[in-house]
């Protein structure tokens, strides 16, 4: 079996293995903060699960949804791996592996499900990069020199699997066939006592300043219950937080500077990430952040980490007078009959199959309409997914092979198609008319307060309304008169051309070819064109949007 790497050894090792997501244009306004939205980096010690699928398709959703608001603005999108900590270092040495060879192996999978997911990250960050780990040296320095790191002894609940110490509070005694041990009752974990020396970050010294930013922020952090949930955690006295690990304990991760016999808590080695993947420590290039953009837009995280990003991040950044990323939109899991998925129970679902089978844009579309909105567990269900694929394919797909077919076309081939803003109210279009004219604001305010499944569903209710003025109207009957039959046709153009610029940051590959079909020109395709009659299709084609399901 080959020797795991020393900490002596960590730096030399930390080669730079940067590598890009996708070239996605970040070019264009050069005077305004980018866009910065961050997944969590993943932890690369299992394959990935439809839960990471989730987390990255929520966040390319608002990342996509930022160019779509204004096109101009550069949109820094993160994801990435954490390669460093005890599971790692475990599972590594269990296979015979040297550990960045074990990390180079797993990580590939979480590069391959952001191509899969069609994610339009700019940047994979993996903090086994040497850029990475030089920053983390650095900010280790900068809250030492501030006064912030100590060494002392810690003692408290310790879990391998999470890699965290937890306060009594969060640990409870459990009995199982005679055998009593102790979990974290917020993960659920096997914790142990733990007592050794290591450095100490003073946390406790940001307790007041925490709670004046979110009490002033209420905004902060969404959905609202999550917020109260800090804000509860703030009330109870915060304990200096332990930041490093004996080397006999741990030896793959980065080293204390200046101490080779302790190594950094892969916390706040992985927490370091946003700064890195940022360009920190921006003293050698004299900047502050803000043209990379710092600080974070919108940080997506699970609701098991809250604790570390709104709780132990901030009080870091305060400690180095750096801005606070601006939210944290938490998610809360994926389950399969209600019990939360787990590699022990087998019941982890396979994102990889899931989209081979169905398509990345229907299972994103799933995704988003049924856990978009955050704050309750969420159950997968392929009876579900099927039930709304077929939802989507009827009435998107299915109204614009109606709305297009060739035999109506035809018949209307000499019946000028009026503009939809020019049609006159009527009993049987008013329903239409009025969503429509609503329909871009209404998404916009959901989005803006990141209700994703509320956005999906306005667009939604356009469509079943065009499907049913175009069932009771027959655009395509002898009795109906063409000028009555060609205002039907252009609303429901209208509805398909909204919807389709209303659904690019959901289903990105569905939406381009929906607007190619219509004729609307790639620069009419921002939020500001989804607007009623702000812009109009051109030649309309017939096309086939999606496979059967």
């Amino acid at each position: 079996m080959k020797s795991l790497v020393s900490v002596r050894s960590l730096p030399r090792r930390c080669a730079t293995l940067r590598r890009q997501c996708r070239n996605y244009s970040t070019s264009g306004q050069t005077d305004v903060k980018p866009y910065y939205i961050t997944t969590p980096i993943f932890y690369p010690n299992a394959a990935p699960h439809i839960g990471h699928l989730h987390t990255l398709v929520v966040a390319d959703i608002f990342a996509r949804y930022a160019r779509l608001v204004n096109p101009d603005r550069p949109v820094h999108f993160v994801t990435g791996t954490d390669e460093h900590g005890m599971k790692l270092q475990n599972a590594a040495k269990a296979k015979g592996m040297d550990p960045l060879a074990f990390c180079d192996e797993l990580s590939e999978h979480f590069r391959n499900l952001t191509k899969k997911a069609n994610a339009s990250c700019t940047r994979f960050t993996r903090t086994t990069e040497r850029q990475h780990c030089d920053a983390v040296s650095h900010l280790w320095r900068e809250l030492d020199a501030r006064g912030y790191i100590y060494k002392g002894r810690h003692e408290g609940w310790y879990s391998v699997s999470d890699e965290t110490f937890y306060p009594a509070t969060q640990v409870a005694e459990q009995e199982v066939d005679g055998v009593k041990y102790h979990i974290s009752t917020t993960s659920g974990s096997r914790v142990e006592w733990q007592e050794e020396e290591n450095y100490k970050f003073r946390l406790s010294a940001f307790q007041s300043s925490l709670t004046k930013h979110f009490t002033a922020n209420p905004e902060a952090i969404q959905p609202p219950q999550f917020y109260a949930d800090v804000i509860n955690a703030l009330q109870e006295p915060l304990e200096d937080l332990s930041i490093s690990r004996k080397r006999s304990r741990l030896t793959w991760g980065i080293p204390v500077p200046g101490d080779d016999e302790h190594t950094i808590y892969v916390w706040i080695d992985a927490l370091t990430v946003y700064l890195s993947s940022a360009g920190y420590p921006w003293s050698a290039t004299s900047g502050n952040g803000t043209s990379a953009g710092w600080p974070p837009d919108v940080q997506v995280i699970g609701k098991d980490i809250l604790r570390f990003h709104a709780i132990y991040f901030p009080a870091m950044l305060q400690a180095l007078g750096l801005p606070l990323s601006q939210r944290l939109l938490t998610h809360s899991h994926w389950t399969v009959n209600r019990t939360k998925m787990s590699k022990s129970l087998g019941n982890v679902t396979d994102p990889v199959k899931e989209i081979d089978n169905f398509g990345i844009d229907l299972v994103r579309y799933y995704l988003a309409r049924i856990g978009g909105r955050f704050k309750d567990d969420v159950d997968w269900s392929e009876e579900q997914l099927t039930k709304h694929s077929r939802e989507i394919i009827s009435l998107l797909g299915n109204l614009l092979l109606r709305a297009a077919a060739p035999k109506l076309r035809k018949r209307l081939a000499d019946t000028p198609r009026p503009s939809p803003a020019h049609i006159v109210e009527s009993t049987a279009n008013a329903p239409l008319l009025a969503v429509l004219k609503g329909l871009a604001p209404t998404f916009a305010r959901h989005m803006e307060r990141f209700q994703v499944s509320d956005a999906i569903e306005a667009v939604i209710v356009a469509l079943q309304e065009a499907n049913l003025l175009m069932t009771k109207a027959a655009p395509w009957a002898k009795e109906t008169a063409p000028a009555a039959a060609a205002e039907v046709q252009a609303l429901v153009f209208e509805t398909l051309r909204q919807s389709g610029i209303l659904f690019q940051p959901f289903m990105p590959d569905k939406a381009a070819l929906l607007l190619d079909l219509l004729g609307v020109p790639a620069n009419e395709r921002t939020l500001a064109h989804a607007a009623f009659g702000r812009a109009f299709v051109g030649d309309v084609r017939a096309g086939v949007l999606f496979q059967k399901v």
